[in-house]
């Protein structure tokens, strides 16, 4: 009798290659949108402290931040804008968006005027939607009266 030789099927080793290609562009994925994500909270900008404002986590998608300096500079994605450039700029996207997100990042020691002229300046562009970033107070700091 002439029996076969059964030979048995070995399982594959799992290709750690590929994993490891993969998972190290997942990597660099999230390490530069977060990089990003977070571009406009990096500044040097002290925003006033509210005992009632909501710490926002995640940013939407589309949101505008408008950072306002001590002086009055207008910073929009990193770049200083003067106010005309910066109605241009916002002309345009409310043309494009019509509910179109804004928050305002004034620091806190900047003058009031300044707010206010970007406030007017984002009402000249038809944009509404405003919100003005604030920070939680720190523990044990005294509230005003």
């Amino acid at each position: 009798m002439n029996f076969r030789k059964q030979t048995s099927i070995e399982p594959t080793p799992m290709q750690l290659a590929p994993l490891v290609d993969v998972l190290f562009l997942l990597v660099i994925f999230f390490a530069v949108t977060s990089h990003y994500a977070k571009n406009e909270q990096v500044m040097d900008i002290s925003v006033p402290a509210a005992e009632e404002g909501k710490e926002k986590e995640s940013r939407n998608v589309g949101e505008i931040i408008i950072n306002i300096k001590t002086e009055g500079e207008i910073i929009v994605n990193g770049q200083q804008l003067t106010e005309d450039e910066l109605l241009v700029k916002l002309k345009n996207i409310a043309a494009v968006f019509k509910d179109q997100a804004v928050i305002l990042r004034g620091d806190e020691v900047a003058d009031y005027k300044h707010v206010i002229r970007v406030l007017d300046t984002c009402q000249k562009a038809g944009i509404w939607n405003i919100a003005f970033a604030t920070r939680k107070p720190e523990a044990g700091a005294a509230s005003p009266p």
